[in-house]
């Protein structure tokens, strides 16, 4: 699948995320294809990741052109999900309208590799960051800020400072 970066929304976020977000998320997304996004990309991780292409699913059945696509950094990423887990996985992935395989096997570096697709593919960038500054969520936002893409941040911890870089005048 080729990606416009101009219309495309991706998300990181906390694997420890148990639904906080639940009445900002859906409302959320529902902005953004106000805006004229209608590409979504989910990592696919445990948390806010599946959360998140959840959200994009209800969102695609109101909006037909809405797509999700999964980037899953490894074929088998999932074959260590807890049982429940993996079946919301898959569940997901067979409803997704396309999926983009980074590697064929795990590799140290691969979740980076993800990360990375998902910022240098979207224009936005949702997040469930609560500002400790470790681990891959922290990454990917720093990330996405080096990039100047927009940071929308649904943790109720999130730093006063807007994530999202102001834009340079002059």
């Amino acid at each position: 699948m080729i990606l416009n970066p101009r219309t495309c929304v991706a998300f990181t976020g906390h694997r420890t995320y148990r639904d906080e977000a639940r009445e900002l998320l859906l409302p959320t997304l529902e902005a953004l294809y106000e805006r004229g996004f209608r590409t979504f990309l989910s990592g696919m991780a445990v948390g806010f990741d599946l959360a998140a292409a959840e959200a994009v699913l209800l969102l695609r059945q109101r909006h037909a052109e809405v797509r999700l696509v999964a980037v899953v950094p490894f074929r088998h990423q999932a074959a260590r999900f807890p049982a429940a887990q993996r079946l919301r996985y898959e569940r997901i992935l067979a409803a997704a309208d396309s999926i983009e395989v980074l590697s064929e096997e795990y590799h140290r570096g691969c979740y980076a590799r993800r990360n990375d697709f998902l910022v240098d593919h979207a224009q936005v960038v949702v997040a469930w960051y609560d500002g400790l500054p470790e681990g891959g969520t922290y990454y990917t936002v720093e990330r996405a800020r080096t990039r100047l893409r927009e940071v929308i941040n649904l943790h109720p911890a999130a730093p006063f400072h807007p994530l999202s870089p102001a834009p340079e005048l002059f």
